[in-house]
């Protein structure tokens, strides 16, 4: 009946505030538990109908046979959709709708939140928000005024929000689209708050959380390139917030457009920022809409979601880092994140957490549940007689979360980026202590769409290629200057194909290298297979002195595998020792002495025998070659600090970290 009657009305009238109230007369023998269960059936039935809040009241049996009156109630909240409370019968009266309200529902109507409605999100149970504005020396100082009251595009505040490792809770600066001002269209106020928000946030020594949602520069009759000039400053502003190692995180609420998704980049995406960048599946983020791109003749999509949303485009290209299917599950990434990297004024690194995972837990035990694995647990990994040269592929998120602490989830970073999938990034804790975890998959990846025909067919296990050496030089940028970073490494080097060649592999292996001399911080390397090449030399205990290098018993270590070394680089050696064998000595001689007729098939053996010992030689050679080129020489060398046993190798892991941390930044 309430869609039949707000279909008949225009779109700017139709009535979005209905209120539903049932009474039920029957006294109800159920837990009241189930009324909030309803909720399951209430959503779907009220989507798209303007329901504002259902209230089912009556009387319920409660303990001991006593009969209460009880009132459940179903009400939209931004961000969370259909949530439910159960409280006693409502005594105030149905209030109008006022200024607020009013907004809240504008906002709405558009598909955005309103800035205000946030705050109870952010700040969590406990929490506190307080509104910052620009006084006449244009800082931002603390304002007292009804919510709503704001009079530029952005709303700026501190919130602060107790857990148990931050009673007196954990500092923010916050800064909020407001959809009601021109869809947050900016120009001098809002440019001038977001500067005075980084500002502010650079005195507190405090990351800043920004719920971004701007429709770009204004334009108007009364404003022109002043506008571009302020987005500019803003710009700035951020590039050095940045540069200067602060932590900005942003929030994709809406469709963001123009000088929102450049400033979102210089917040998030490049190399040397640290902060996270969540969408929801209602963000967008594009530099022109949809509607002037067709305008213009530009090339566009069928909705700005096919030009800048996360699915298609920036989850896949690594720009978003995270994905949340509502804005409570983007805040609850947040605070995720915060779990492992937020680092209190005048502390060195996060405060460790309390774990009740014993540090001498051994790891060979932890399930490997893969399919088409020949490993059932992860010490069949580590293995002399299921894996003896560390070549079977395994699943390296099995290892990564086998060693974490399992009363603590991971979360993993950039878990879409396309191409990159070779380099697995978790936030996790180690012996309690947050840690950027980073893994080398081990096990080949099947290529997405066509593959080019100068490329390998899929990506191989151990190996580095041009998306995936971007993604862990990002992820050693953004864990430096916040928690130590811990590296469990299979690497057999960087791919040198020619399209890895087109695609950056240079440029980006250059990138690990300059990350881990600039790593602020302790650094864990740990070789769990095989370790050669080109990443040898990126990962390098001589570039960085807080830096800890293990090997895990049965691993190889060397300047080039030893199949590679005797098929390229000993190839004289593997010829003399395939000529110089008796057998393919004893059937020259025959050749050389047959009579003609015979010749055709010695010649024939011959070079079927040569293949064959050439085969031979190579495995030979290359087995010297491993055997020179041990961990035991590479300790010798000092190029590893010491090889561990596999069963040791989380409370190896946690003490190189404990002792990292103990050295400092």
């Amino acid at each position: 009946a309430i869609r039949r009657a707000r279909a008949t009305l225009p779109g700017g009238t139709r009535l979005d505030m209905n209120h539903v109230w049932l009474y039920i007369w029957p006294v109800m023998d159920a837990p009241v538990q189930e009324l909030t269960a309803l909720k399951r059936v209430v959503a779907p039935l009220t989507s798209g109908a303007g329901v504002d809040e259902i209230v089912v009241q009556g009387r319920v049996t409660g303990p001991g046979g006593a009969v209460m009156a009880v009132s459940a109630r179903f009400f939209y909240q931004p961000g969370s959709g259909v949530v439910a409370t159960v409280s006693g019968p409502p005594e105030d009266r149905l209030k109008p709708l006022d200024d607020y309200a009013q907004k809240v529902l504008r906002s709405r109507r558009r598909g955005t939140v309103y800035p205000y409605e946030i705050v109870p999100l952010i700040a969590g149970k406990g929490g506190t928000f307080v509104e910052h504005d620009l006084d006449e020396n244009g800082r931002l100082v603390p304002v007292e005024r009804p919510p709503g009251r704001n009079r530029a595009g952005i709303v700026a505040g501190v919130v602060r929000t107790p857990s148990t490792r931050h009673p007196e809770g954990m500092a923010r600066v916050v800064l909020m689209g407001d959809p009601t001002k021109a869809l947050g269209a900016v120009a001098e106020g809002e440019c001038a708050r977001i500067c005075a928000a980084l500002d502010l946030a650079q005195e507190l020594s405090a990351p800043v959380e920004w719920f971004a949602l701007s429709a770009g520069a204004r334009i108007s009759m009364d404003s022109g390139t002043e506008n571009m000039d302020w987005v500019a400053r803003g710009l700035r502003r951020i590039i050095e917030f940045t540069q200067d190692g602060g932590e900005i995180n942003v929030v994709v609420t809406g469709i963001n457009v123009g000088a929102q998704p450049y400033w979102n980049a210089e917040a998030t995406m490049l190399m040397h920022t640290k902060g996270i960048l969540v969408m929801t599946p209602d963000s967008a983020m594009v530099l022109t809409g949809k509607t002037s791109l067709d305008y213009s003749g530009g090339v566009s999509a069928e909705d700005n979601f096919g030009i800048g949303g996360y699915d298609r485009v920036m989850g896949p290209n690594g720009q978003a880092q995270y994905w949340a299917p509502d804005l409570a599950s983007a805040v609850g990434v947040l605070f995720q994140h915060y779990d492992h990297a937020y680092v209190a004024p005048g502390e060195a690194f996060p405060r460790p957490a309390t774990t009740t995972d014993p540090r001498d837990r051994s790891i060979l035990d932890y399930p490997h549940d893969v399919p088409d694995s020949d490993f059932t647990v992860v010490g069949d990994i580590f293995s002399p007689v299921k894996n003896p040269e560390r070549k079977k592929p395994f699943d390296i998120r099995a290892l990564m979360r086998s060693v974490a602490d399992t009363d603590h989830p991971t979360l993993e970073r950039w878990a879409g980026m396309a191409d990159a999938e070779t380099s697995v990034v978790f936030d996790a804790h180690l012996g309690g202590h947050p840690v950027s975890l980073l893994g080398i998959e081990s096990r080949p990846i099947p290529r997405r769409g066509f593959p080019p025909s100068d490329g390998p067919d899929t990506w191989t296990a151990g190996t580095l290629f041009p998306r995936s050496s971007k993604k862990t030089a990002r992820a050693v940028n953004a864990a430096s200057g916040s928690r130590p970073l811990v590296v469990l490494a299979n690497l057999s080097g960087f791919d040198g194909s020619p399209e890895s060649m087109r695609m950056l592999q240079l440029e980006y292996g250059a990138e690990i290298g300059r990350a881990v001399v600039n790593f602020d911080g302790p650094i864990v390397f740990c070789v769990v297979s095989r370790y050669h090449g080109g990443a040898f030399v990126v990962f390098s205990k001589t570039l960085h002195d807080n830096m800890t290098v293990l090997a895990v018993e049965g691993s190889f270590a060397s300047v080039i595998g030893g199949a590679p070394a005797a098929g390229v680089v000993f190839t004289g050696e593997v010829d003399n020792r395939t000529a110089a064998d008796p057998r393919v000595r004893a059937v020259e001689a025959q050749l050389a002495s047959a009579e003609e007729i015979e010749r055709a098939r010695l010649r024939a053996d011959l070079a079927e025998l040569r293949a064959s010992v050439r085969s031979e030689k190579l495995t030979e050679v290359a087995g010297e070659f491993d055997a020179v080129h041990s961990l035991e020489r590479a300790v010798k060398v000092g190029s590893v600090d010491a090889v561990i046993p596999a069963a040791e190798l989380r409370p190896r892991l946690i003490a190189a970290v404990e002792a990292g941390l103990a050295m400092g930044r």
